[in-house]
């Protein structure tokens, strides 16, 4: 069987980063290892999990070398290490399929659905309602029938009754321009304090969300204990969780409806399979955490191929960057992610099922520059996440 023998990192705008293996037949796969704002550490991390465990290895052999790669080192688990596991994973198994000539489901076991549902974001980090009706607008001509949104920008801990108002109203308007035949999501994205998320929640009842993600950082175990007995919304997080281990208490003590570990963050396939198979014993649904690009996209649409408890796949699809840049930029077939009524196909090439332009990618990346989370801070000066 074929061997690893060299490698390309790209970092690309607007803030991802590709990763490139080769083999010593000709073969490549590609991966997306991502940590947004961290990739210059994410990078070295990545190059050295290649070069000290990689290199030379038998390509065919991915349980193996996800076992050697992810506990090789003793200090196991976390965002880096996970990040770089991740990105390394989905480029073994585009190469397997490549090998077999299969689309990457078929070597899972093959469809259990023929489309995918997909949803996109809109609005921004501080959506205003202007811009999240025009995004929401704009999605529905693209295909979609499903968006999410940011809950608000920043909050105090403990609101003023007009604010609050003013956060529902906004969501109200994104409801009135969409209709009800049409579904909304709302990202509390962890910023929200415990002692506010619950009544947020409540008030939010009446917009009848698909669900309210992350409504307290992770770790809060018990705050969303809380926040589940004052809100019959669906409760959905993940995306900061790195492997099944992170998803069991939230899992055993019943308090997640859906499941959201991101593919370049939570062990690549081999570990989101086994994160995947784990909900479904406890009724979870999965929700494939995925704001990047197409590889990491293309690995998403594969596992919700396979995966029965699957719901619906976030995607960067339709939003443009800076430049006109768009998720589409980097393929050779950017009809891979056709959406048609809400959904998008399973692709059919071998592999993940994207022809990557490598040209593009190098040209591009010459552009990089990392991104940084916005910082925010009360009236008082406080920072202002929780």
């Amino acid at each position: 069987m074929p061997k690893i023998v060299s490698y390309n990192l790209y970092p690309v705008p607007p803030r991802w980063m590709f990763l490139k293996l080769e083999c010593d037949n000709g073969l490549t796969g590609w991966g997306e290892p991502v940590l947004e704002g961290r990739i210059p550490t994410l990078r070295a991390a990545t190059s050295e999990l290649i070069e000290k465990y990689l290199l030379g290895k038998d390509v065919s052999e991915i349980n193996k070398l996800w076992q050697i790669l992810h506990k090789g080192g003793f200090y196991r688990n976390g965002p880096v290490l996970m990040s770089a596991l991740s990105g390394i994973d989905q480029a073994l198994w585009d190469i397997k399929g490549k090998i077999l000539n299969a689309p990457v489901y078929e070597l899972l076991g093959g469809k259990v659905r023929d489309k995918i549902k997909v949803y996109r974001w809109v609005g921004g980090d501080e959506p205003d309602p202007e811009t999240a009706v025009a995004g929401a607008k704009k999605g529905i001509e693209q295909g979609f029938k499903a968006l999410k949104m940011n809950v608000a920008g920043k909050l105090e801990f403990v609101e003023t009754p007009e604010k609050l108002k003013e956060v529902v109203k906004k969501i109200e308007k994104v409801r009135e321009a969409v209709g009800w035949n049409f579904q909304i999501a709302i990202d509390f994205h962890g910023r929200v304090s415990p002692a506010l998320a619950p009544k947020l929640a409540k008030m939010l009842e009446d917009i009848d969300p698909l669900f309210i993600e992350e409504p307290v950082p992770p770790g809060y175990i018990w705050e969303i204990k809380k926040i589940r007995a004052h809100t019959t919304i669906p409760i959905a997080l993940g995306e900061r969780l790195f492997n099944r281990w992170d998803f069991r208490p939230y899992l055993e003590n019943g308090l997640v409806d859906i499941l959201q570990p991101d593919i370049s963050h939570a062990g690549g396939i081999t570990e989101c399979m086994k994160i995947s198979t784990y909900a479904e014993t406890y009724g979870g649904l999965m929700a494939y955490h995925c704001p990047l690009g197409p590889i990491a996209l293309a690995t998403a649409i594969n596992l919700a191929t396979v995966n029965y408890n699957f719901l619906i796949q976030e995607t960067s699809l339709g939003i443009h960057y800076n430049e006109g840049l768009e998720l589409t930029t980097y393929l050779k077939n950017p009809e891979v992610f056709k959406i048609e009524d809400g959904f998008v196909k399973p692709p059919e090439n071998p592999g993940l099922g994207v022809e990557i332009d490598e040209e593009v990618v190098k040209e591009l990346s010459s552009r990089f520059v990392d991104w940084s989370n916005p910082v925010w801070e009360h009236e008082d000066g406080s920072f202002a996440e929780w």
